[in-house]
């Protein structure tokens, strides 16, 4: 089956849902706010929208409150920016993006809390705010030619279109491991080449001049695709489905035959690709670490005590299976325990963090459309 059809996070409301396990996203969020203000300050100064309407759109926006979070900080901003200049707020449409199996009907639910805020709030400090969704993939095209001014990405744009081509040889593990033969490392780092750069592409036809875009998501701190970064964490699950290929509960083809359509670039991967595609100019990039169990605020310490490590074991093995789950069952079928998988991955993180407290490296991005 296409990917576009089976990758959207764990849809409703159970304990096991994207909707109750999106804290980490929530703090990547909110850590990009800083960005977002500088940007929308930079639009605002180049007038392509003051006294108008401020079009944006939310790529790969999922279904949590998170969604319609970056969407109050935008409004937020603009209207700060619009009073400084002694300017009447603009009208806002918010166009909601993110792969057809997305829970959008939860979203849907959201929206009159999130009208009623607005007005509470705001009062007639803002004009009329029109939030839509737009289905679909985007790794093709979403929207009219230079109809927007602000697009927004978080957490999105490390999923590959599709698992790189010729990485059949990537048996027992699930992603680039320290296992893992050199071709699987470069198919992978190809692939994000070939979409970034088509992402890029598409959106600069869709983005005024001027208008800029903001993309917060998974990477490397360096050049090394072994590092630990983020390769460790799937090394652990991947071992979780080794340990049900021992028991007999899961078949060791198609463990084998089982790769995640993630990359996590490095700085360089991604400087590079904005540059020889050529329509954007590079603003910012600023990059930042937070730990896997986004409850855990500990930053000092760099591993946990076997307490702490079970805590936060389970936590980052909620949070994981929120964002894999449907891509699992897809594969495997429905007749995989996910919940003995999960605790099987459970175990192991905490084994890991009790040793090394391994975190989340982000890159953070703002562009500006250049031609």
């Amino acid at each position: 089956m296409a990917l576009v059809n089976i990758l959207h996070m764990t849809t409703g409301h159970e304990d096991s849902s994207y909707a109750k396990n999106s804290l980490l996203q929530e703090t990547v969020i909110q850590k990009a706010i800083p960005c977002l203000n500088h940007t929308i300050k930079g639009i605002a100064s180049r007038d392509i929208f003051l006294d108008g309407c401020f079009k944006i759109a939310d790529l790969g926006c999922g279904s949590s409150r998170n969604t319609l979070l970056v969407a109050s900080n935008i409004i937020d901003i603009v209207i700060e920016v619009c009073k400084e200049n002694n300017h009447k707020p603009p009208q806002f449409q918010v166009c909601l993006n993110d792969l057809f199996g997305n829970d959008f009907n939860n979203l849907f639910k959201l929206l009159p809390e999130f009208y009623a805020k607005l007005k509470r709030e705001k009062g007639e400090n803002v004009g009329p705010c029109i939030v839509s969704a737009v289905p679909g993939s985007f790794y093709g095209r979403l929207f009219p030619d230079k109809s927007l001014h602000l697009v927004h990405s978080s957490f999105s744009v490390h999923w590959l279109s599709q698992v790189p081509e010729g990485i059949e040889n990537n048996t027992l593990n699930i992603y680039p491991a320290k296992t893992s033969p050199p071709n699987v490392f470069q198919a992978y780092a190809k692939q994000f080449r070939i979409d970034f750069t088509n992402f890029l592409k598409l959106r600069s036809k869709e983005i005024v001049r001027g208008g800029c875009m903001i993309l917060t998501f998974l990477g490397r701190s360096i050049a090394d695709p072994t590092c630990d970064d983020n390769c460790s964490l799937w090394e652990q699950l991947a071992q979780s489905l080794q340990d049900m290929v021992k028991e007999g509960l899961v078949r060791e083809s198609n463990l084998n035959s089982f790769n995640l359509p993630l990359y996590c670039p490095c700085v360089d991967e991604v400087r590079d690709a904005i540059k020889n595609e050529g329509s954007f100019s590079l603003d910012n990039l600023t990059v930042f670490q937070v730990n896997w169990d986004p409850q855990d605020t500990d930053y000092t310490n760099t591993n946990d005590s076997i307490d702490l490590g079970q805590k936060h074991g389970r936590n980052t093995a909620k949070h994981i299976r929120a964002v894999t789950e449907p891509l699992l069952t897809s594969h495997f079928g429905n007749s995989i325990n996910v919940v003995a998988l999960f605790k099987k991955f459970e175990k192991h993180l905490a084994e890991h963090l009790a040793n090394k407290k391994t975190r989340y490296f982000n890159i953070l991005i703002s562009l500006t459309k250049s031609e």
